[in-house]
């Protein structure tokens, strides 16, 4: 199964519709399956009592969340525009609600997915929602413990939605995140405690994090990126450059295609090189007619079409039944 790659555009475009489409025909051109934005109103999102945390504040001076997201937030129909040039040009859109206003007004673009943020995993009310919607989910499960997802997929199962129909994201939620405190090996716990797809999605420096995900089976990867990291916003310095977005789709593509199949055979492109790359048994020196095979005169060398040096020891012993010049492959 080939892995998602979501193009994490978030809050990127800075409030600019333009940016938005540029940042559109970037994640199309790595190659990304959907380019994924957020939406929301401010004003339904947070109090002006919120602050930001510690890392958007380093990146944006200021100390008001809601003031932020003014500054980053589009307007619906800027999205449905978005949505219309994901199709001209090839790539799915996604965007995250963060209220409940957003999930009604994402559910009529007819999303593939509804991503559920991190943040809003305790968010009874709006679970429910996202539930009834009936639309497959992927969860961001940052900030979580098992507790918290399990009781995240109960409300979806409680909403009528199918295991089949989840994936569950690990996350650390600190941009960017460290290395050691990734703990990719959760990802592989939240699958085996729960039966359900899993993925990662990733804040860390650089594409090694989700390129090793994919190599422990994450079915889903995203990533933030950026039209150019030095802009002003929360999260452009822990987001990928156009450049490094397509050597991490290209990264995440081959290790896909090299994990194959878990059957342990020669591969068709192989067969090729048995005959060169592997040995027979063959004279060491001259051998007469009846002479007994030993250690002494018999040998193995390149190449493998002859008797194969696991018959050394049946070889051992017997009487020569014609004469041999050396590196003359044996006969039984």
């Amino acid at each position: 199964m080939k892995p998602i790659i979501i193009a994490e555009g978030g809050v990127n475009h800075n409030g600019s519709l333009a940016t938005a489409l540029k940042l559109v025909d970037t994640a199309a051109r790595a190659g990304a399956d959907y380019v994924k934005f957020q939406t929301f109103k401010s004003d339904k999102l947070v109090t002006d009592k919120g602050k930001t945390a510690d890392y958007q504040k380093a990146n944006t001076n200021t100390e008001s969340q809601i003031d932020m997201l003014r500054r980053l937030e589009l307007p619906y129909d800027s999205f449905k525009i978005i949505a219309d040039h994901c199709k001209e040009k090839g790539i799915g859109f996604l965007s995250t609600p963060f209220d409940m206003e957003s999930i009604d007004f994402l559910s009529s673009l007819q999303m593939d997915y509804f991503k559920i943020p991190s943040g809003e995993i305790t968010n009874l009310p709006y679970l429910r929602k996202i539930a009834s919607m009936k639309v497959p989910v992927i969860i961001s499960t940052g900030m979580s413990t098992l507790a918290d997802v399990e009781n995240a997929l109960q409300v979806m199962y409680d909403g009528g939605m199918s295991r089949y129909d989840i994936t569950l994201l690990h996350c650390n939620t600190q941009y960017p995140t460290h290395f050691s405190d990734v703990n990719l090996r959760a990802m592989i716990t939240l699958r085996d405690a729960f039966g359900v797809n899993v993925g990662y999605s990733d804040h860390t420096p650089g594409i090694v994090v989700p390129v090793a995900a994919v190599a422990l089976g994450a079915t889903v990867i995203e990533k933030h990126f950026t039209l150019d990291k030095s802009m002003d916003g929360p999260d452009h310095i822990a987001s990928l450059s156009p450049d490094e977005l397509e050597d991490m789709v290209r990264g995440v593509r081959h290790v896909s295609m090299a994990l194959g199949s878990p059957i342990k055979r020669v591969t068709y492109s192989e067969k090729k090189n048995i005959t060169a790359a592997r040995k027979s048994i063959v004279a060491a020196k001259k051998i007469k007619k009846g002479e007994i095979f030993s250690e002494e005169n018999i040998t193995v060398k390149r190449p493998g079409n002859g008797l194969s040096p696991m018959l050394w020891d049946m070889v051992i012993g017997h009487a020569a039944t014609k004469s041999y010049l050396p590196d003359e492959p044996i006969e039984l």
